[in-house]
């Protein structure tokens, strides 16, 4: 699949989320939150500024970034499910 999002969007897929707690007790797909954390798998061109020219996004793919809970547009494609956030949406980049 190859998808190019616009202007200062990314797409992003969310990391699996926890199994269980600290404490080993295994969570059930009902008691589990969606993870604020993701891996972009694709970056738009830029914003454009008010002089017309393009800043390029700080974000590249394959980092892993942490966005907030209420940010982005949920999509689905082929059955998967993805993220399509703007870049300042996104809090910060992980970084080992």
């Amino acid at each position: 699949m190859n998808f190019k999002p616009l202007n200062d969007r990314i797409l992003v897929r969310r990391v699996e989320g926890e199994e269980k707690t600290k404490g080993g007790i295994i969570l059930p797909e009902t008691a589990k939150e969606k993870p604020y954390e993701a891996v972009v798998l694709a970056v738009g061109t830029g914003s454009r500024l008010s002089d017309g020219t393009i800043r390029p996004l700080e974000v590249k793919v394959g980092d892993r970034c942490l966005f907030g809970k209420y940010t982005g547009d949920e999509v689905k494609f082929d059955g998967d499910e993805y993220l399509i956030l703007r870049e300042d949406d996104v809090l910060a980049i992980v970084t080992d």
